[in-house]
């Protein structure tokens, strides 16, 4: 009798083992079905290692998604974009920016593939620049001139990072303190860089700084723009529209000359979307000290505190990119010095004119040029600026 009791107890305490485990199942996919769901709902930041640098520091990998399914990838080397999601007109999402899918590839001579840029966005002439009186001398990278942050810029360097999810979308926090001296430029600098992916597919980069010595800070984002998807193909056949009635020619070593020429009747004219390839051979003797396209633009100053500064389209895949901006001037690059020695994400090479760079800033050379807009931070001002890039088909 004590043997069936003892039985029937085991089976009852068996069947409630298994009833309880049901249950915890069930809560268990429950749980994970609405963790899909409230993250498929939302913009999102994932995180993940991407690579060590030489010293054995860490570099990670931040990707912001949203609902729609576009996606961008940042490193903390460099602030780097290395890869950029964006829906054709059949909806089909494709990296459109150039870069690399490993960390080694970015320590060779790499020309600024989607990178953070300071603390001098663009050219300086000579290297070296004066400040209430006081010359200062900074690395020449660029021939005889000191090109974007010198030798070890932003570009190069681990920034701090944290992720957030705001109202305004998925959003990364990249931070940097630039000693004073370092390339050469004077105070102490305190860099911060807001990445935001926004819900219609839209992202926004806020730039702001502040320093213990007047200085001169001008910042910019690097990416290189493919809107075919396809980095074997060249961009010749985007269509460009820059709002801006004049640009900055330049001398032999590419620095501004201090004019700001009109557009109307040369080849630099993009006040109506023109095809990138139609006059980039011009015999000009503008396009020939570039190799094509590699010039700042003066953008329309009616064009408000905020607004429409330049946009490219890709006919084919029928990719719409749009440039907002508070800055002055873009500088129009079109690759002309990619030259098929560096390899692709997907195999190839990156050959010329494969990437078209759209970098909102002040003007090249402002420090050594009075007329420009002034490029000048003194102690208690805070450096803002901000830059949007938005997609869409058509």
């Amino acid at each position: 009798m004590r043997t069936i009791q003892a039985s029937f107890l085991y089976f009852v305490f068996l069947a409630a083992l298994l009833h309880l485990g049901c249950k915890e199942n069930k809560k268990e996919n429950q749980s994970e079905n609405q963790m899909v769901k409230t993250e498929s709902g939302k913009s999102h930041v994932g995180k993940s290692t991407f690579g060590e640098m030489p010293n054995g520091e860490q570099v990670d990998k931040y990707t912001l998604s949203n609902e729609n399914g576009m996606e961008v990838d940042v490193i903390t080397y460099g602030g780097i974009i290395t890869r950029w999601t964006a829906p054709d007109k059949n909806g089909n999402y494709q990296d459109v920016v150039l870069g690399f899918n490993d960390l080694e590839s970015y320590f060779g001579d790499v020309p600024y593939f989607g990178a953070l840029v300071g603390r001098y966005g663009n050219r300086i002439a000579k290297g070296q620049f004066s400040l209430d009186g006081e010359t200062y001398t900074l690395a020449k990278n660029n021939g005889p001139n000191h090109l974007h942050g010198g030798n070890k810029g932003f570009d190069k360097v681990v920034w701090n990072a944290e992720a957030e999810n705001t109202d305004d979308g998925a959003s990364l926090v990249l931070t940097y303190t630039s000693a004073d001296g370092e390339e050469g430029y004077p105070g102490k600098l305190d860099v911060k860089v807001t990445y935001t992916l926004t819900g219609d597919d839209q992202l926004d980069i806020h730039y702001e700084a502040v320093t213990d010595k007047p200085t001169v800070v001008n910042l910019t984002q690097h990416s290189y723009f493919n809107l075919s998807g396809d980095f074997s193909q060249d961009i010749l056949d985007h269509e460009v529209t820059l709002n801006a009635p004049a640009y900055l020619p330049v001398d032999a070593g590419l620095i501004p000359t201090g004019e700001l020429r009109p557009v109307e009747g040369t080849p630099f004219d993009f006040t109506e979307p023109k095809a990138v390839g139609k006059e980039i051979n011009a015999d000009n003797e503008q396009i020939k000290r570039g190799g094509g396209y590699d010039h700042c633009w003066v953008l329309d100053e009616t064009n408000g505190d905020f607004g429409l500064a330049a946009s490219a389209y890709h006919p084919e895949t029928g990719r719409l990119l749009e440039v907002y901006t508070d800055e002055p001037a873009i500088q129009f690059y079109t690759g002309n010095f990619l030259n098929g020695a560096l390899v692709s994400k997907t195999g190839g090479t990156y050959g010329k004119r494969s990437g078209l760079c759209l970098e909102t800033q002040h003007y090249p050379d402002s420090p050594n040029q009075e007329a420009f807009p002034s490029t000048r931070l003194n102690p208690g001002e805070t450096y803002s600026s901000r830059t949007s890039f938005k997609f869409s088909t058509k």
